[in-house]
């Protein structure tokens, strides 16, 4: 066997603390957002069988083709895969224990999906999600509420670089027509095409408009526009969201090549982008997706949802200049010899007792030593007890940040102690 130390799988991170306290952070900030909507939590496997992300995102997508993580179960021979996104997961829980039965359901998860990818700045193989769905409402006013939850979670993130782009993908009927023009134009043009376009253009020739080869671009733009395909019904249901974010002063670009990478997106789907991340810009990103539901196997459901990429977020805050938020002490229980040392256990109890956040020293140590790990805590206030102060079941009280010690009783400790954190 190697004595070679062993390192993370590429692409799968560690979440040390320091970090982990932003990581903490964001996901408090994220859950009183949703609350505030009216969105519920839902948690699902990550793994989940592979014929769900077929049937869902589409066998010809660059995630099914290219990056899911699936493998055979070798104890029954079951098809599964590392789940890649969150709402064929979400889509399927709902039908599996009938969550439509009686209302519409405002739904939404976090954790961490799986895609092999060429790992890059805020983007891994290991990454984790936000998903935010919302299951039974036809209506453009959803679609248009969960733009504006995402205008407002930047507001209070202080997010200011970030656009939003917008289209629709308007109905089967005129994706259809739309589908046929495509291959035709393409059909005549494919001595500019590169090899990945000639491949998809009978399988799923849309995602060529989303081709990032340079060479492409002006081919793409001349391409035939699906704007020109939709009816009526569409149009309505594109310009009633239109003007609801209107109204509220959400600004916003039609961008006619936006596609997005998932089959199953209909009329409105949208984008929230960045310059301050390179080219892969998007950190939040939905739609509409009104047959999933049927696809997967339920009675025909309208629904509409986005998802944001924890990482690329935490990124674009560090960017920003968002330093990481400091672990929270209260207090630093610093002690010596035998008798403190069975009073200080006693006394941080006592402290927690009283929802105080509270670290009692371990491992021996000079008081010296112990008071520069009490500074390096962040703690507010250090409990110094040693032997004598134990005897009088007394200890003594030092504000961190100065003031002078004083020394109390063990019942007065915690009145003292919410004293001095108040005047912090």
């Amino acid at each position: 066997m190697s004595n070679e130390t062993l390192q993370a799988v590429r692409g799968m991170n560690d979440i040390l603390p320091d970090e982990a306290e932003l990581w903490l952070w964001f996901e408090g900030v994220v859950r009183d957002w949703l609350a505030s909507y009216g969105y519920r939590n839902i948690r699902m496997p990550l793994v989940e069988p592979t014929s769900l992300f077929c049937r869902a995102i589409g066998e010809v997508t660059d995630i099914v083709e290219k990056e899911m993580y699936s493998f055979e179960d070798s104890l029954n021979g079951d098809q599964l895969t590392l789940r890649p996104e969150g709402t064929a997961s979400c889509v399927r829980a709902v039908l599996q224990h009938n969550l439509l039965y009686n209302a519409p359901q405002r739904l939404y998860y976090s954790g961490p999906m799986f895609r092999h990818e060429r790992p890059q700045k805020g983007r891994y193989r290991q990454f984790h999600q936000v998903g935010v769905e919302a299951l039974g409402f036809a209506g453009p006013d959803i679609d248009a509420e969960q733009i504006l939850m995402c205008a407002r979670l930047w507001k209070k993130l202080g997010l200011t670089d970030v656009t939003l782009q917008l289209n629709t993908l308007g109905d089967v009927e005129s994706r259809q027509r739309h589908r046929a023009k495509l291959i035709a134009y393409f059909e005549q043009n494919k001595e500019l095409m590169d090899a990945e376009a000639v491949r998809r253009l009978h399988s799923n020739p849309l995602r060529i408009l989303d081709s990032k080869n340079p060479a492409m671009q002006e081919l793409i733009e001349a391409a035939p526009r699906l704007m020109d395909e939709l009816d009526e019904a569409a149009l309505s249901h594109f310009a009633a969201v239109q003007a609801i974010l209107t109204q509220h002063g959400v600004a916003f670009e039609i961008n006619p090549r936006l596609v997005r990478g998932l089959d199953y997106y209909n009329r409105t789907v949208f984008e929230w982008v960045t310059t301050r991340l390179g080219a892969q810009g998007t950190i939040c990103a939905g739609g509409r997706y009104d047959g999933l539901v049927e696809q997967i196997g339920g009675k025909p459901a309208p629904a509409m949802g986005f998802a944001m990429g924890i990482e690329r977020l935490l990124v674009l805050l560090q960017e920003a200049g968002m330093a990481l938020p400091k672990p929270q002490v209260d207090v630093y229980v610093v002690h010596q010899g035998e008798l403190a040392a069975r009073l200080a256990s006693s006394v941080a109890e006592q402290l927690r007792d009283y929802g105080l956040r509270v670290v009692m020293h371990c491992g021996g140590g000079s008081f010296k030593s112990q008071m520069k790990k009490a500074d390096a805590s962040g703690a507010c206030v250090a409990v110094v007890i040693g032997d004598d102060e134990a005897q009088s079941n007394e200890v003594s009280v030092k504000p961190m940040q100065g003031g002078a010690q004083e020394r109390v009783s063990v019942q007065n400790l915690a009145t003292t102690i919410n004293k001095l954190i108040k005047q912090e």
